[in-house]
């Protein structure tokens, strides 16, 4: 399994909720049945997403905490969702080393956001690593 792959479409699914203001696990059913990834990708995303969800109140209070004159609400989509995914990986995943998620996270921001992207969620994201 590429993990990168992985992330990228645990990515895809959190901002496809986003945009539909829907968080349930039949809009995620929804998202698996309509894109196509290979079996260990699919079972990260099966796996982890549902997991984001029951926590995603403790990783969005942790991301917005370490914004400064930012708000959840005033971040890109897609950004928010890089940064729920690696905040996750910080909290809840000790097998996964934080600078391997901040890696990944700001190498999706270079595929997938803006050109300033990379910059900022590297930036919050050593903020909240170096708050443990």
């Amino acid at each position: 399994m590429s993990r990168k792959k992985a992330r990228i479409g645990a990515m895809q699914a959190l901002f496809s909720m986003d945009i539909n203001n829907d968080f349930s696990l039949e809009n995620l059913n929804l998202f698996m049945e309509n894109n196509h990834f290979l079996g260990d990708e699919s079972d990260y995303i099966n796996r982890v997403i549902p997991d984001i969800l029951e926590k995603l109140d403790i990783v969005d209070e942790t991301i917005e905490k370490n914004l400064k004159g930012w708000t959840m609400a005033r971040l890109a989509k897609v950004d928010r969702q890089i940064l729920r995914i690696a905040v996750y990986e910080f909290l809840y995943k000790e097998d996964i080393p934080p600078e391997v998620s901040i890696n990944e996270a700001v190498e999706i921001a270079r595929l997938y956001s803006s050109d300033d992207s990379p910059k900022f969620i590297n930036g919050i994201l050593g903020t909240i690593y170096r708050s443990f």
